[in-house]
């Protein structure tokens, strides 16, 4: 699929008319108003002078921020130096016109620059605020300064994570971060339509330590009520088996997931031995789960024998839930992919067409779409404090002046590249 829509769409999205102003930074914040942009909402995102670190994260192009070209998506940008006085009332301004605010500041911050959700809501009532920290707006850990994988490592995520005889690792992705990030975006959908009903907006506090908390759940009563703490089982999945990966003769790896009864049956049909499905140690998902080793094995000498492609036909040709580990030039060449549209170009002024993830979920009345790449910071600042604010072409000049704010030019030091014919490479990725 091609975006090359240089103006948004009047009409898209179930979140037209809903203005969301982003003063959060990094991953949390711009990923939760990165998913109200997608459907429509006008987000305008606020950035300090130096840029939201997102620019200086992941692989850069010429200079220019790949990361950036798709988490600030469908945004308007402004720079405007929230350290001064001058620059915090123009945020206030654009604040109290607003129907959501998402920030992940230390709690604290927004009430020492005066933008507290009793100071907003005060004139703005309905205002949602999203708020995105590391432990919450209140308890003991509350003023700690947190990050995704701080979050995971008090989570207990984090200890469930890879082998049992290796440290625990790290997914290669901010994963809580995203997870926050949807937690705050899903209260603040839930925010709006209790304010449908009373007028009055409200806090939805989203915690990154509770997010990845919240993906503990089956741990929680196996503790409690038996004491047991989870450990780290690698590629299985405790309880559940065979679900796990396993080894081709290619030296690819595939994915197979046969923990029911009847999935188990097909499975030892397709391999060869389906007299496991009839041993007393295979025969139920409770035996199976008891001898995980010996299933596996199975499974591995089989698997070890064929190519993943092999693999792949026989399993699906029996309906046993499989895949091989996709790397992203797997996902580029997959034709699921385009055809369900998660592969999207995007027209960008510097970067000639970049491919960015598509939009989740889809939609069928009114589905979410890609109108434009993530901006330069400050590209649209000029306009905004115009449009929004009603500032005459000279405060917008004095404002630069003070270094208040920032536009396009001055925030970078040249205009906009016409230059069309800065590709990106076949099978790049971040």
């Amino acid at each position: 699929m091609t975006a090359k829509n240089k103006n948004k769409n009047a009409g898209a999205g179930p979140l037209k008319g809903i203005r969301v102003i982003e003063l959060g930074s990094t991953v949390a914040g711009p990923f939760c108003a990165r998913l109200m942009a997608d459907f429509g909402a006008d987000v305008i995102k606020v950035e300090q002078p130096e840029g939201d670190a997102v620019r200086s994260m992941g692989t850069r192009r010429d200079g220019h921020s790949l990361y950036g070209a798709s988490i600030f998506r469908n945004k308007r940008l402004v720079s405007v130096n929230m350290r001064q006085e001058e620059g915090r009332q123009l945020v206030r301004q654009l604040c109290l016109g607003a129907d959501i605010v998402v920030e992940n500041f230390r709690p604290g911050t927004l009430e020492r620059w005066g933008l507290g959700y009793e100071d907003l809501s005060e004139k703005n009532p309905g205002l949602v605020l999203v708020r995105i920290s590391g432990f919450g707006q209140t308890g003991p850990y509350s003023s700690r300064s947190g990050y995704g994988v701080v979050g995971e490592a008090v989570s207990g995520l984090r200890e469930i994570t890879g082998d049992p005889d290796r440290p625990p690792p790290r997914v290669a992705t901010s994963l809580t971060d995203y997870i926050t990030g949807l937690y705050g975006a899903f209260g603040a959908m839930m925010a709006l339509v209790e304010r449908n009903r009373t007028g009055l907006g409200q806090v939805v506090d989203s915690a990154l330590y509770e997010s990845a908390f919240s993906f503990m759940e089956p741990h929680v009563p196996a503790y409690q009520q038996m004491g047991i703490i989870a450990q780290r089982a690698g590629s299985r999945l405790p309880g559940n088996t065979p679900n796990s990966i396993y080894p081709t003769g290619d030296k690819r790896f595939v994915v197979i997931a046969a923990a029911s009864d009847p999935v188990f049956r097909r499975l030892a049909s397709v391999i060869g031995k389906p007299g496991l499905a009839e041993d007393p140690k295979f025969v139920t998902a409770v035996a199976r789960a008891e001898n995980e080793d010996d299933c596996d094995g199975f499974i591995t000498e089989w698997t070890r024998s064929k190519s993943v492609e092999e693999i792949e036909t026989e399993l699906l040709a029996a309906n046993v839930p499989a895949a091989r580990i996709y790397t992203m030039e797997d996902i580029f060449d997959d034709p699921q992919f385009q055809a369900r549209d998660m592969l999207v170009d995007v027209e960008d002024p510097t970067l000639g067409d970049i491919t960015v993830a598509g939009v989740v979920p889809k939609l069928s009345g009114t589905p979410g779409e890609i109108w434009r790449a993530g901006a330069q910071c400050g590209e649209d600042t000029n306009e905004v404090l115009a449009k929004e604010l009603g500032l005459s072409p000279d405060q917008i000049s004095q404002l630069e002046s003070r270094s208040i704010i920032k536009g396009l030019q001055k925030a970078h030091g040249q205009t906009k590249s016409k230059n069309k014919n800065l590709k990106q490479p076949a099978g790049a990725s971040k």
